[in-house]
């Protein structure tokens, strides 16, 4: 284990203002050279060992990440598994994206901004027909589970399910803090880097606020949030962002899809291997094209929960919907209080988490 190290004023204040902040040089050599050297020893395309690799894990449990969350977000599961998410350096294709829209058309390098656990069933690659009801039946009936009618036994093919609880009032599965490491040179645009939503982190709480407020549902098929966006190319789109957020964050700039439509401006997160960046669970952010990289991009991302949300489980650090399994079993949450609404809780005031960070929240809220 490394030497403790702890996130600065500065960085803290960055962490609340646009909802991430880079940490750079922030993985040793050799734990660095060993999950490079991991990469090397599997079949990652294929091969779901490599996200239990402690070579992997390692990025956080044997690095200053360890005692930086530690700081910043209080006690934590160590992580087990982890996402490893490698992109070929690949031309635009002509493939329909989650967004219903095809790649080549989608701007800013084919992002599709959003936050992690939400729902998504593979959308499908030619225009679809019907009422908007019969499009969102055909859809959810195309999931890995097949026809289960409008239930939270859905699953998308993300493993995420349509509904986090059985009374299908919180569509969004969560967590506290996105971390990704850099293990290849992301220094460019258009090298497949993940870009975010500076600051947005503020509106999608300010917006799910508003949603429990409304009915107490939170997440898509909640108020004014459509689980599908019958306007995309393919009339079946994944809404991915509510448009009472997306739409504060367009202009005169803003880039469009062939139909006219404008789209947010993300921010690439510009890094070189061994860097590593921390957010909120609320910034939307996005994976990009890997159009003009030197090599494949490989990033390894962690989705780490304060412990004290839902004490009685164990978050393994992958997955991004920890109140229900892996593949949408039911877990014992305890029968303290309702695990739903301590989650809900948790959307709604996102540094409730961060233990680090409630002396700066305090000063900058008085």
């Amino acid at each position: 284990m490394e030497s403790e190290l702890i996130l600065n004023l500065d960085q803290k204040k960055s962490l609340y203002n646009d909802g991430y902040v880079i940490l750079r040089n922030v993985i040793s050599t050799k734990v660095l050279s060993n999950s490079i050297e991991a990469l090397k020893s599997h079949d990652h395309e294929f091969d779901k060992r490599l996200g239990y690799d402690s070579r992997m894990t390692d990025l956080i449990n044997k690095s200053h990440l360890n005692s930086i969350l530690d700081d910043v977000i209080g006690p934590f599961d160590a992580p087990t598994s982890c996402h490893v998410a490698v992109k070929e350096q690949t031309p635009p294709s002509n493939k329909i994206n989650n967004i219903g829209y095809r790649d080549e058309d989608t701007p800013y390098f084919g992002s599709f901004l959003h936050m992690d656990g939400l729902c998504s069933i593979n959308v499908p690659q030619d225009i679809q027909s019907g009422s908007d009801k019969q499009i969102y039946e055909k859809y959810i009936r195309s999931g890995p589970k097949g026809d289960l009618g409008h239930s939270a036994e859905v699953i998308g093919h993300n493993l995420v399910p349509l509904f986090q609880d059985p009374e299908k009032t919180l569509s969004l599965g969560s967590f506290t803090a996105l971390v990704f490491v850099c293990l290849s040179p992301q220094t460019e645009n258009g090298w497949g880097q993940t870009a975010v939503l500076t600051g947005a982190h503020h509106k999608t709480e300010e917006f799910f606020r508003w949603q429990r407020g409304k009915t107490g549902q939170i997440g898509p098929e909640g108020p004014d949030w459509p689980r599908l966006d019958y306007s995309a190319a393919n009339r079946c789109g994944i809404k991915y962002l509510p448009d009472a957020v997306r739409d504060q964050f367009l202009d005169s700039s803003s880039e469009k899809t062939p139909d006219g439509r404008p789209w947010p401006k993300p921010t690439p997160i510009l890094m070189e291997p061994g860097d590593a960046c921390i957010s909120t669970f609320h910034l939307p952010h996005t994976g990009t094209r890997n159009e003009n990289g030197l090599e494949s991009r490989k990033t390894v991302i962690f989705r780490i929960r304060n412990k004290t949300r839902q004490p009685n489980i164990v978050s393994d650090g992958y997955t991004d919907h920890p109140d229900r399994g892996l593949l949408g079993e039911w877990l014992d949450l305890g029968s303290e209080g309702n695990p739903w609404e301590r989650s809900k809780d948790g959307i709604c005031d996102m540094w409730a988490d961060w233990s680090g960070m409630q002396k700066l929240v305090a000063s900058v809220n008085y």
